[in-house]
């Protein structure tokens, strides 16, 4: 069977996990001195009418290079500027070519919560989300088996982070569920093909209990996705490639937030 990116992306940070011998205590009892986040999920639950989640995205491994001159703190700027109710920011740098300095730039210069977006696979992951100024953190369930699902979001509540537990079909959604997950993303791309199925991502959303907080994640371009989605009955939407490539990214976030206004 062909490994799909997911796969390759994975074991580089499984790889790269094993090989981190910092001590975990430590690091916890640092970032617990930290700060208090801003609150993800609390921003998007309060949110009036459809919230976006606007992405600093420099590359994917599918397309390349996305934009070749991005300035994160520029970027967090203009998002905030069209409406935007939180960022995420991808820190991965081997596939994307993402940065913890893009993390905090981003942050820096705008005052929204802001998701870790990077592939979690070690509680030191988790820690170092925390460390690096995010807000929320992201656990993908197709990475992820049980134990590690459940240690890696008790984690990031000690920590004061939010945890984005993101799905793609039912039985994810169901282990989510399992978990307590109280904010979920469904990621309508496959994880083989790569195409997006934005029906399954309509059919999970009315599945899913009251009190979670409901994100749809990849391949929505513009407001006719994103209202169809809201009225589905998702609360955010999370956007990267479109608003990075568009070259206006504030036009882009206030269209998405016109999409369906309460």
């Amino acid at each position: 069977m062909t490994a799909t990116y997911l796969d390759r992306i994975l074991a580089a940070h499984r790889e790269a996990a094993t090989l981190d011998a910092r001590p975990l205590t430590p690091l916890v009892d640092q970032a617990l001195a930290m700060d208090p986040t801003r609150g993800f999920r609390a921003a998007l639950a309060a949110c009036d009418g459809l919230a976006i989640i606007a992405e600093v995205k420099r590359a994917s491994p599918s397309k390349g290079l996305l934009a070749a001159d991005l300035d994160p703190a520029h970027l967090a700027v203009a998002y905030e500027a069209g409406g935007a109710t939180c960022l995420s920011v991808l820190t991965d740098e081997a596939f994307f070519q993402g940065s913890a300095a893009d993390l905090r730039a981003a942050r820096a210069g705008a005052g929204l919560p802001v998701l870790r977006k990077d592939f979690t696979v070690s509680a030191l992951d988790v820690v170092d989300a925390r460390l690096m100024g995010a807000d929320a953190v992201l656990l993908i369930l197709a990475a992820l088996d049980d134990a590690e699902a459940t240690e890696f979001l008790a984690l990031a509540r000690t920590l004061d982070l939010d945890a984005l537990v993101e799905i793609h079909d039912e039985a994810e959604l169901e282990r989510a569920v399992q978990l307590g997950a109280d904010l979920v993303g469904v990621n309508q791309r496959d994880l083989v093909t790569f195409e997006v199925d934005t029906a399954r991502a309509m059919r999970l959303a009315s599945q899913m209990p009251p009190g979670v907080v409901r994100v749809a994640e990849s391949g929505i371009s513009g407001p006719a996705e994103a209202a169809a989605l809201y009225d589905s009955g998702y609360h955010a939407v999370l956007v990267g490639e479109a608003l990075v490539t568009s070259g206006q990214p504030t036009a882009g976030v206030a269209a998405l937030r016109a999409a369906r206004p309460r």
